[in-house]
């Protein structure tokens, strides 16, 4: 789920007429992501009653990537600080990672994240 909208640039036109609206938008694009409006945001709320999460972004979630977890509740902060929250290199993979976290039953924790690579 994406937190803020992110207006996806349209393919290459196919005339010369929509050449200048198209060159626009794409400028429009990049300067969004000069100033770190880029389409990797997503919310997440952790199950209640089991010890695991499972993180599902088709397309942006790799092994390799960083996920960047921002608590949006105190049970979330305590859940992240707490040092009961993280992902095993053997729970990465591509599109899916699986996070690891206390059996619980709270409902509230939730997160912003962010990801990279």
């Amino acid at each position: 789920m994406a937190i803020r909208p992110f207006p996806h640039l349209k393919e290459p036109p196919k005339t010369l007429n929509e050449l200048w609206p198209w060159l626009r938008d794409l400028f429009l694009a990049f300067a969004r992501v000069k100033r770190g409006k880029l389409e990797c945001v997503g919310e997440l709320t952790l199950s209640a009653g089991v010890t695991s999460t499972t993180l599902t972004v088709p397309g942006l979630l790799s092994p390799q990537s960083v996920v960047c977890f921002d608590p949006k509740t105190a049970n979330a902060a305590t859940e992240l600080y707490g040092a009961t929250m993280y992902v095993l290199t053997a729970d990465r993979g591509n599109d899916t990672w699986t996070i690891t976290h206390a059996n619980n039953g709270q409902t509230d924790r939730t997160f912003q994240y962010s990801i990279i690579g």
